[in-house]
């Protein structure tokens, strides 16, 4: 089974996580940096995961637009979705939901998110001071969820198996 994984990152999470599920999942896997590589033919996959990272509630824009150019092909693929995000609970349900399309979340065979981080050491000036006031983050700190990561993987591996 050939598995694409397209994705985009400001400071490093949504990579690190990217990357961390390709070693969880089985077949030919290619990663899809959004930002900066050129993104693939889809028909020729069977399985597409997306995934992107929230800023100010918000999901990347390079993201958006994949799924949105993509959407009829999309909606014919085994498809998981993730977000990489600070909040939990309720507020990172609304911020997955808010992250892709309402078409895509109907058709998705898992959709969560794996937890995030803040990396002080990526962030300029400006982003410190805002994550410093708004989080009450006074350091880099990570809480990037591990077994999410590979409950997703088991997910998205078993559906495939059903097909």
């Amino acid at each position: 089974m050939k598995t694409l994984i397209a994705y985009s990152t400001t400071h490093g999470c949504t990579e690190k996580t990217a990357y961390e599920l390709k070693d969880f999942l089985e077949g030919e896997i290619q990663i899809c940096n959004l930002k900066k590589d050129k993104i693939p033919t889809l028909e020729k996959f069977q399985r597409v995961i997306i995934g992107g990272s929230i800023h100010a509630g918000q999901m990347q824009k390079k993201v958006k637009n994949f799924c949105m150019n993509n959407l009829e092909e999309l909606k014919t693929k085994d498809l998981g979705l993730f977000i990489c995000c600070m909040e939990k609970g309720e507020t990172a349900q609304k911020q997955l939901n808010d992250a892709f399309p309402p078409e895509l979340l109907k058709v998705s065979k898992i959709s969560t998110s794996f937890g995030g981080e803040f990396n002080f050491e990526k962030m300029n000036f400006f982003k410190k001071l805002i994550v410093k006031k708004v989080a009450h983050v006074q350091e880099s700190t990570s809480n990037i969820d591990h077994a999410e990561i590979k409950n997703f993987s088991y997910q998205m591996e078993k559906i495939s198996d059903l097909n």
